[in-house]
């Protein structure tokens, strides 16, 4: 049945495919790591992982399908998943394979360095054949991260997935988290084109906004993806807040004023509250409150999964934050 506004949705799990690994970081700003010094994790974490983990702490039904090893790293992730109420059936642990690790360090002026191990992990063997078609079947949305498409085994699956998904009156979601350097190969561009074809809600942060349209203005970028079929477009802003997008107008909300101690995961815990607020039939007001606090409090917490929140946790912050 369409929600409130008119983007067509299906009760069913709400479905993440893609990365998983850990992440291991640096304790103080500027520390480099081309010389010894103190870290701390792992911790549980990928795009995909933080926003499914996410989606379970609101209550919404959720599914991951990915891979990992038979390690350690692959037991963190996927214990953490579990308990905090993803179905982690989709997961497969494969015996010779190593789980995706990131090493993270922050600059003095904010940004961070990393150091991925994911091309040779577990991750990057997710294939077709890890497609789980019971969790497909069932599946009201299923939400694409742009950083999993690095391998073209990945993409000929999230492309199937997609399919199938839409075939059976699901929606999806797109994050495109990607940079632009990913566009000069014409293979991912038409991978990413593709899965904008079949979006329904655009979840792009600020400058990612016309990466995927001919237009060089925001503006005319937006109307460009909603005539093209996006039936909504949610653009996160970080500190200047956020903003919605639709056929019948927009709608701006401020961001929650809030001490920045590590950013990784919070666009994730965005999108995944807003699309979980939508699911359980909240109007866009409600869910851009919601998602713009989850964003918020993300933040204030270090480690890329330790900002996943409750609803209970979004309406403690909502008591005393401000805009």
């Amino acid at each position: 049945m369409p929600n409130s506004n008119g983007v067509p949705s299906k009760a069913g799990t709400i479905v993440a495919m893609g990365e998983i690994l850990v992440e291991i970081m640096a304790t103080k700003i500027g520390q480099r790591f081309s010389e010894p010094g103190t870290l701390i994790g792992p911790f549980a974490s990928g795009a995909p992982a933080i926003f499914i983990d996410q989606v379970a702490k609101l209550g919404s039904p959720c599914a991951m399908i990915g891979c990992v090893g038979d390690d350690d790293f692959g037991v963190l992730n996927v214990e953490r998943l579990r308990t905090d109420g993803v179905d982690v059936s989709g997961i497969a642990v494969l015996k010779d394979a190593t789980t995706g690790s990131a090493f993270v360090t922050y600059r003095e002026d904010g940004d961070r360095d990393f150091i991925y191990n994911i091309t040779n992990s577990a991750s990057a063997q997710l294939s077709v054949a890890n497609l789980r078609e019971d969790l497909l079947a069932n599946c009201g949305n299923f939400h694409v991260m742009g950083s999993s498409l690095f391998s073209f085994r990945i993409i000929e699956a999230m492309k199937q997935a997609i399919e199938t998904v839409k075939k059976n009156g699901g929606t999806v979601s797109f994050d495109p988290n990607i940079r632009k350097e990913m566009l000069r190969i014409p293979e991912m561009r038409d991978a990413l084109d593709f899965i904008l074809d079949y979006t329904d809600v655009f979840l792009p942060s600020g400058h990612e906004v016309t990466l995927l349209a001919s237009a060089t203005s925001e503006r005319g970028a937006i109307d460009e993806l909603l005539k093209r079929g996006v039936k909504e477009v949610v653009v996160k802003r970080g500190a200047e807040g956020c903003s919605f997008f639709d056929a019948n107008g927009e709608t701006h909300r401020p961001a929650f004023k809030v001490e920045e101690l590590d950013p990784t995961g919070a666009g994730d815990c965005f999108g995944a509250t807003y699309i979980s607020c939508r699911a359980q039939g909240m109007d866009v007001e409600a869910a851009l409150k919601y998602a713009s606090a989850s964003g918020a409090r993300a933040v204030g917490v270090k480690g890329p999964m330790e900002g996943t929140a409750t609803f209970a946790e979004l309406d403690a912050f909502l008591k005393t934050a401000t805009e």
